[in-house]
């Protein structure tokens, strides 16, 4: 399984945020965002500052995928 932040982004956009202001609400670091991008993990703390500053749970930002379903979500 790998980490998704597909919903993250799309929250974000929906919110009408950038990344830059998801690190100034959420109070977490532009390194924490980068990772994210890469789709590398992050704390279980940073996400729930995440979850805070935008008045969420944590299935609303991220999803644990199979590594063998391609973005559609059909198997490779």
């Amino acid at each position: 399984m790998v980490i998704s932040y597909k919903k993250l982004w799309k929250l974000l956009i929906d919110k009408d945020l950038k990344k830059k202001d998801l690190i100034k609400l959420a109070g977490i670091s532009q390194s924490s965002v980068a990772k994210m991008t890469r789709g590398d993990t992050i704390s279980m703390d940073i996400i729930l500052k995440i979850c805070t500053a935008l008045d969420c749970n944590i299935g609303d930002v991220v999803d644990a995928v199979p590594e063998n379903h391609s973005e559609t979500g059909r198997i490779q």
